[in-house]
């Protein structure tokens, strides 16, 4: 699986936040499945990226294309 930038800043922070995919879908209210599509770059997510920043500590901004 092959993970874009912002997928791995995700990645990464979930793990800082000891926090599992299945608990950010949760907050955002879509399916794990979804968070692993953003991850990988399969969909952007672009709906949800502003509240990932904000429950990750991202800043979406740099990761724009």
């Amino acid at each position: 699986m092959t993970l874009t930038p912002l997928g791995k800043e995700i990645k990464k922070k979930l793990i800082d936040k000891e926090m599992t995919q299945k608990e950010l879908a949760d907050q955002l209210g879509v399916t794990k499945q979804y968070i692993t599509k953003i991850i990988t770059g399969t969909r952007t997510g672009e709906k949800y990226l502003c509240q990932i920043g904000a429950i990750l500590d991202i800043d979406i901004a740099k990761f724009a294309a």
